[in-house]
């Protein structure tokens, strides 16, 4: 989990906002792939999008301060000096079932 700073809904002004590293690109450019987080829970997107709560065992090592919407619809490829922190990480197992479902929708 990082900060960058990402552009809002509907071209309002970039917010420093909580997001999952989810690959590293190949080439020069934009090279971070990366899914914004929201605390906006009527937004999950059940089966695609991954809900993080206090409950849960890697909520703690997320450095999220409340439950949140990892939405895999907010996708953003970025350089690596976008990024303005670490915050924390998630299991492996859920980062992992993350992208299955990311490549499963994008396969053929």
């Amino acid at each position: 989990m990082v900060l960058i700073s990402l552009a809002q809904f509907a071209g309002a002004t970039p917010k420093l906002r909580p997001a999952l590293l989810l690959a590293e690109l190949p080439g020069p450019y934009q090279n971070l792939l990366l899914c914004g987080i929201s605390t906006q829970l009527h937004q999950l997107e059940p089966l695609w999008d991954e809900l993080i709560q206090a409950s849960d065992p890697d909520f703690p090592s997320s450095g999220l301060h409340q439950d949140s919407v990892i939405r895999l619809s907010y996708l953003h490829a970025t350089d690596p000096n976008e990024i303005r922190g670490v915050i924390g990480s998630i299991e492996l197992s859920r980062l992992q079932d993350l992208l299955r479902r990311l490549s499963d929708h994008l396969r053929p």
